[in-house]
């Protein structure tokens, strides 16, 4: 069976021990790793080298801000992409790394296996559209992708880390169904096509989480949807099942009737390609977070 392509990695982290353990651990996934401790030394090695695939790279760097070195990383010609590590879990820190187009964005402390999986995953031949930014705010981060599966993931990592400062329960209800909505636009309404975008928005006040999804599609007629789990009667939950077998269709159909089950509000524009997510929070629910927002 042949192999993965495997990357040319630049592991840039001041912590001698960490740079030890995440080059062993990618290596022996196959992938080749070369090391640097600070910030300047990471550019020398960039710029007299243009083969790296990949930079891993910390944000808490001496003399130079791992941030400051992501923005340098992507002036280059022909910029590789970059992971984010950092122990640092602030907003303003996720979204400047969001703005000068972080690839992925790893919290520490991490599981070994997640550095390997979101290697592995930069293989990806789309793992190089970029997102384009239209708002890094806290209280409202808009974005515009490319109509891709591997964007998905990309798009609901930075989203939900943003997240990070809800109770598990309604993080997990709210990534679910952020997930779902996000997929089908990009799935049925950009038909898989990276040359058409999906525009998503995250609203953010001290009482409520807002999502606007909006795909590049024609909409859908939700009467003509007899294979999903939301048109079956309150007697028959199971009905679309068969529906899907007659089809052709795979097992499932549960997506849009779940994601109901999972948030407070979920509104359609009238042609049904533009989609309001909303989760109101219980007071306490957002702590700390809520006094950045409102500062």
């Amino acid at each position: 069976m042949p192999q993965p392509p495997k990357h040319r990695i630049l592991l840039v982290d001041d912590d001698r021990g960490l740079r030890h353990v995440l080059s062993a651990l990618l290596q022996d996934a196959g992938h080749r790793v070369e090391s640097a401790g600070d910030g300047p030394e990471a550019l020398e090695m960039l710029g007299r080298d243009s083969s790296f695939d990949l930079v891993l790279l910390d944000i808490g760097l001496p003399s130079m801000s791992g941030l400051d070195v992501l923005a340098r990383v992507r002036e280059l010609p022909s910029p590789p992409l970059v992971i984010v590590m950092t122990a640092d879990d602030t907003s303003a820190t996720l979204l400047e790394a969001v703005r000068r187009q972080a690839y992925r964005y790893l919290r520490k402390p991490f599981p070994p296996s997640a550095i390997v999986e979101v290697v592995s995953e930069a293989a990806a031949p789309t793992a190089a559209l970029s997102i384009e930014v239209i708002s890094a705010r806290p209280e409202w981060l808009e974005l515009v992708a490319p109509c891709t599966l591997e964007m998905a993931d990309r798009i609901q990592s930075f989203v939900m880390h943003l997240e990070a400062n809800l109770s598990e329960a309604v993080r997990e209800a709210v990534a679910q169904a952020f997930r779902e909505l996000l997929t089908n636009a990009i799935e049925w309404g950009g038909k898989l096509d990276p040359d058409r975008k999906v525009r998503i928005a995250c609203v953010r006040t001290p009482r409520m989480l807002l999502y606007r999804i909006a795909d590049p599609g024609e909409g859908f007629d939700i009467d003509k949807l007899r294979h999903a789990a939301i048109m079956n009667p309150d007697d028959d939950p199971m009905r679309h099942l068969s529906v899907r077998e007659q089809q052709g269709l795979r097992p499932g159909g549960f997506g849009l009737a779940m994601t109901r089950s999972l948030v407070d509000d979920l509104i359609y524009n009238e042609a049904r390609n533009e989609v309001l997510l909303i989760k109101y929070l219980d007071d306490g629910e957002d702590g700390e977070q809520d006094q950045r927002i409102t500062q």
